[in-house]
């Protein structure tokens, strides 16, 4: 199986993704934050990088969901679960750019119709979690990990992907949702909480097998 976390930077998709896969014995596929040569000139400069961020990210996914599709069906692997997926890339983080004034008309066209050719070869997860949280949860989380880059993002910025995220979850029918409240959730601190999520996690699997 393909499982998906997704959710607004700082809500706690890459946690989760780790706990489930010791939980589980499953193998997580990591987003690309680490060594991206772009992340942090664009949140210096937005206008300047956003187009070469984003199809780095796409890139990044695309190969991610190439190798899923790969080891799902030729490989002695049972269960992967991925931390972000390609759906967000166009879906979330580009449309926002787009809407911001941060990413040309010109160059979000292109980008469409490169996500469009890779959505022909792309098969959607079988189970998608979506880790909502408000603005305030994010920050916290954000300053918590630290990453310097990160602290300059705009509470504007994290709002209009949150909307977005909103947007998505509603529209979502490529398959099963489950949304888990990250207002209310500490699975790192809190085992009790860590126990819900993994009850609903297999009322999930288990409904959709």
């Amino acid at each position: 199986m393909h499982i998906a976390i997704t959710g607004n930077i700082g809500a706690g998709k890459t946690t989760l993704a780790k706990l489930l896969a010791t939980h589980y014995g499953w193998e997580v596929l990591y987003e690309a934050v680490e060594g991206n040569p772009y992340l942090a000139d664009f949140y210096e400069d937005m206008p300047r990088w956003s187009f070469n961020l984003q199809i780095y990210f796409l890139n990044s996914r695309f190969a991610q969901m190439k190798k899923i599709i790969s080891r799902l069906q030729t490989e002695n692997v049972t269960t992967l679960v991925q931390d972000r997926t390609i759906y967000e890339d166009a879906a979330i983080f580009a449309r926002n750019l787009r809407q911001s004034g941060f990413m040309s008309e010109r160059d979000f066209d292109t980008y469409q119709d490169l996500f469009t050719n890779m959505m022909s070869i792309v098969r959607p997860p079988d189970l998608m979690i979506y880790l909502r949280a408000d603005l305030s949860k994010l920050r916290r989380q954000i300053q918590k990990r630290g990453r310097s880059f990160e602290q300059t993002i705009a509470d504007q910025y994290l709002a209009n992907l949150n909307k977005l995220y909103e947007e998505f979850a509603d529209s979502y029918v490529l398959g099963p949702l489950l949304v888990l409240d990250m207002n209310a959730l500490d699975y790192v601190d809190q085992p009790q909480d860590f126990l819900e999520v993994i009850r609903q996690v297999d009322l999930h699997l288990q409904a959709n097998k």
